[in-house]
């Protein structure tokens, strides 16, 4: 085994947004799947824009580790990244989806897709909402997008090596991206938009092909690989950009709050259907808002960055099994709880708790030591080869 890399410094500010992200999914799924009412008003119904929020923050970390490598002239390991982000997110999915096959009833009572489709990353193609497990949707589309990243940073290379292209291109390939999936989720609008539609399919598919679909919502990815891309290939202009840190801080909360109204008023409308600019344009904007608060929290000297909020640690790093497991531990407790004919606001507390403790006790047990045992048998994405010149790694890359 290879020694461990020491770990970079934890920063408080992407903590505070991770623990947002988590705490915004379970308002909303605590509205949708136990009360069965809007609990927490505006706040539970813009909920599920915390996979959003994840989203962006996933792009953000991995490219920030991606393209420094690169901007140091490291060669990456597809080999390495692959193996690295598996033994990230496999090991406590695995553990979960083994409880929704062994013990149904435990875990909702409904049946999951086949379980080929959780192996291979599909079950968010198709999937009909309600179904057992149905939020590893997201997991699915962050998979592919593990997939994908490398081999293209890879195919980027070459190019860059062959015809000259420069960083520039990357910048293109993020817009023509965004660019794609609106007019993707345009034409989804036209087919799955509107309650009443031409050829009688009204809104039906529209979970299937839009909220959950690849295409649809990959692109969520890209404010975050931006902001990872400006830091680590343009760092004099992040330096000068980013100085007036509380200015980033504060167009951040306005442009998210900017797009929880859009949601909040805009997303469905009753008897209508589906909002076409919401559709079509607001997942990227979104997830773009969420990017801008995102700089306003990893900009140095920011107010957010070392900004220690209550219990943010322990939410940021337990995030990833709380969102597993949350949703089978808020369905049980709740029933459990209702039977005791105690007031709603023990019950949210009761849920809140049991959801706490069962992903901490899977952060623990499974992710941790995982984590711990990743970072000594494949510690990094940019092995040297062998008899390498460390002095040249260390050099700059066009791309």
């Amino acid at each position: 085994m290879k020694p461990a890399l020491p770990k970079p410094p934890r920063q408080a500010g992407l903590d505070t947004l991770r623990a947002l992200a988590i705490v915004l999914v379970f308002l909303y799924h605590y509205q949708v799947f136990v009360s069965h009412a809007p609990t927490f008003g505006w706040l539970g119904n813009v909920g599920w824009t915390g996979v959003d929020l994840f989203f962006v923050l996933s792009g953000y970390l991995i490219g920030q580790q991606v393209f420094s490598g690169l901007a140091r002239g490291q060669r990456l390991s597809v080999p390495a990244f692959y193996a690295r982000r598996l033994l990230r997110t496999m090991p406590a999915f695995w553990v979960v989806l083994a409880l929704y096959f062994l013990f149904p009833a435990v875990m909702g009572g409904k049946t999951p897709p086949p379980l080929w489709r959780f192996l291979t990353f599909t079950q968010n193609w198709g999937l009909q909402p309600g179904t057992a497990f149905s939020h590893a949707w997201s997991l699915c589309i962050e998979e592919q997008f593990y997939l994908l990243l490398p081999l293209v940073v890879w195919a980027g290379l070459r190019a860059a090596a062959a015809w000259g292209l420069t960083v520039r291109s990357a910048w293109t390939l993020i817009a023509l991206g965004t660019l794609a999936a609106m007019a993707w989720r345009g034409w989804l609008w036209l087919q799955f938009g509107r309650e009443v539609a031409a050829g009688g399919a009204g809104t039906q598919g529209y979970y299937s092909v839009a909220y959950y679909g690849t295409l649809a919502r990959i692109d969520e990815f890209l404010p975050g690989l931006a902001v990872a891309l400006w830091r680590e290939k343009h760092p004099l202009s992040w330096t000068h950009f980013t100085s007036a840190t509380r200015t980033w801080l504060v167009a951040g909360v306005l442009a998210v709050g900017l797009a929880w109204w859009g949601v909040e008023g805009h997303y469905y409308v009753e008897g209508y259907g589906y909002g076409p600019f919401m559709t079509i344009a607001g997942y990227s904007l979104i997830a773009w808002a969420y990017a801008v608060l995102l700089v306003g929290a990893v900009a140095f000297d920011s107010p957010l960055r070392e900004a220690r909020v209550p219990g943010a640690k322990l939410l940021a790093a337990t995030s990833y099994s709380v969102y597993l497991t949350h949703k089978a531990v808020a369905v049980n407790v709740a029933a459990a709880w209702t039977a005791l004919g105690w007031p709603e606001p023990l019950r949210i507390a009761a849920v809140a708790l049991a959801c706490l403790v069962v992903g901490w006790m899977l952060y623990g047990l499974v992710e941790k030591p995982v984590m711990r045992w990743r970072d000594r048998v494949v510690p990094t994405l940019f092995p040297a080869p062998a008899g390498a010149d460390t002095r040249v790694l260390a050099g700059e890359s066009k791309f």
